[in-house]
């Protein structure tokens, strides 16, 4: 093949990419274990933050996106840290949250300083916080490695449970203040019958007695290792969780009729699929009438196991309540709504972006900063109705020489709407309205572009940070 033909296949391949690319849905951070929540009319997804650049699961921090659409997720930053929980020393590891009475439990864990692995939980006033630690202590600490990933869910009859475990499956009876448990903590039996297999306990770097590790029972069967994810769907019990399949985890699942089991093992969801990480963790959730999992992957530049990146698809049950297979796609879920323009739209909220990541602080929140020459932020199924817009406003901020922000429609390619040239503010967080009239007529339901672009040749300088943008007509 000529060098000719190898330039235009990768100049296709990235725009194909861009064109049909939604997966993973996030892309200005690394977000693994993934937790959705449904509150009112927004799908929310409260994640990880893998640190790139380590070689094992370095994570300080947790974060929160949501969508209104499934298409475009608004970044709300990072509302809790290690720092939240007085008593933690490291690993901000897998977490859920969940509404209970207009109050918002965050359930987490993380190695204490006693260096073990213990279950936390944070509350707050709104979906995306603030949140504080709720008790100063841990939750559940039993001084075991296995207090990793819980998950939680309210029964129809008031009653709350929640689920955590690595290698073991444990549960409690969470008593209506959502912080506290009533009863023992329960053990799950795990057998072929229930969880496909009994797991060998993933090594724990600290961790002592690794090599009495317990061998599968069936090798070449599913087996439950991690991450359960427990809800109730059209009146069956499900237990998602990470299996193992040829040396990587998989989705599995077992089910029942009742909260607490007895369970049966219904076999895999998600197998033998390019996701690039040894992990995966993920829920299961409706919204707007639509199932959808959510999941990660590594797929995002730079990532591999410990860099991982959140992933959604849509679904249908069987009609016997089982769960189909999944494959991971690259387009992901189709928009269940659509965006105002002439509303107020946070720049961080994002269907694609490229050369950019977000940043927040006390006075504008969350916004896009990092951003370079080449880049640009995709939002789809942007509805402007039947009159063309006139006006276009966006609020910027540059320390230094700024940049161009140029707005098209339907690709990066397509008709220019807008174009600013952006002067330096005083400061990367001084910002400032810009406008332009409109260049073309835009009118229906389309995908906007907005580019970035340098003013000069220095290559990969900082451009300039992107609050938000609205239209007018």
């Amino acid at each position: 093949m000529s060098k000719y033909k190898i330039v235009f296949s990768v100049m296709m391949f990235f725009l194909i990419r861009e064109i049909y690319a939604q997966n993973p849905v996030i892309q200005t951070h690394y977000t693994p274990d993934p937790a959705p929540m449904v509150y009112k009319d927004r799908m929310y997804i409260y994640t990880g933050d893998d640190v790139p650049g380590f070689d094992f699961y370095y994570m300080t921090k947790w974060r929160v996106y949501s969508s209104a659409d499934m298409v475009n997720w608004t970044d709300h930053g990072a509302p809790i840290s290690l720092e939240t929980f007085s008593w933690a020393m490291d690993r901000a590891w897998a977490s859920q949250c969940i509404e209970r009475n207009g109050k918002f439990y965050w359930y987490t864990c993380v190695q204490t300083v006693q260096n073990n692995m213990a279950i936390g939980v944070a509350v707050g006033n709104s979906p995306t916080g603030p949140f504080k630690d709720a008790i100063g202590k841990p939750l559940v600490t039993t001084g075991s490695w296995s207090n990793i990933d819980p998950t939680v869910y309210i029964d129809d009859d008031g009653q709350a449970y929640m689920y955590w475990g690595n290698s073991k499956l444990f549960y409690v009876k969470l008593n209506a203040d959502m912080v506290s448990y009533s009863g023992d903590i329960v053990e799950v039996p795990l057998t072929v019958e229930t969880f496909g297999g009994v797991p060998r306990q993933r090594p724990m770097p600290g961790q002592s007695n690794q090599s009495t590790q317990t061998a599968p029972t069936v090798p070449n069967k599913d087996m439950f290792v991690e991450a359960p994810w427990f809800y109730k769907h059209s009146g069956i019990y499900y237990q998602m969780f990470a299996g193992m399949e040829k040396g990587k985890e998989c989705l599995s699942y077992s089910t029942s009729t009742g909260a607490t089991g007895p369970w049966k093992y219904q076999g895999r969801i998600m197998v033998d699929q390019p996701t690039n990480s040894f992990t995966n963790h993920g829920g299961i959730i409706d919204f707007k009438g639509k199932s959808y999992l959510v999941y990660h992957t590594a797929l995002l530049p730079g990532g591999g196991s410990y860099g991982r990146s959140t992933a959604i698809e849509e679904f249908k049950y069987n009609a016997d309540g089982t769960i189909p297979n999944i494959n991971i796609s690259r387009e992901g879920p189709v928009a269940v709504a659509n965006i105002d323009p002439y509303k107020r739209t946070e720049a961080e909220t994002i269907a694609w972006s490229a050369k950019c990541k977000t940043d927040e602080d006390d006075k504008a929140g969350v916004y896009v900063s990092e951003i370079r020459s080449g880049g640009f932020i995709k939002v789809k199924s942007v509805d402007f109705g039947t009159t063309a817009p006139k006006n276009f406003t966006a609020s910027l901020a540059a320390g230094l020489d700024g940049g161009i922000l140029e707005v098209y429609v339907d690709s990066v390619n397509g008709p220019k709407l807008a174009s600013i040239n952006l002067t330096r503010t005083g400061g990367w967080n001084k910002w400032k309205i810009f406008n332009s009239e409109i260049t073309a007529d835009v009118t229906g339901i389309r995908d906007l572009y907005f580019s970035f672009k340098g003013k000069n040749l220095t290559a990969g300088r900082r451009l300039f940070n992107f609050d938000y943008w609205l239209f007018k007509k």
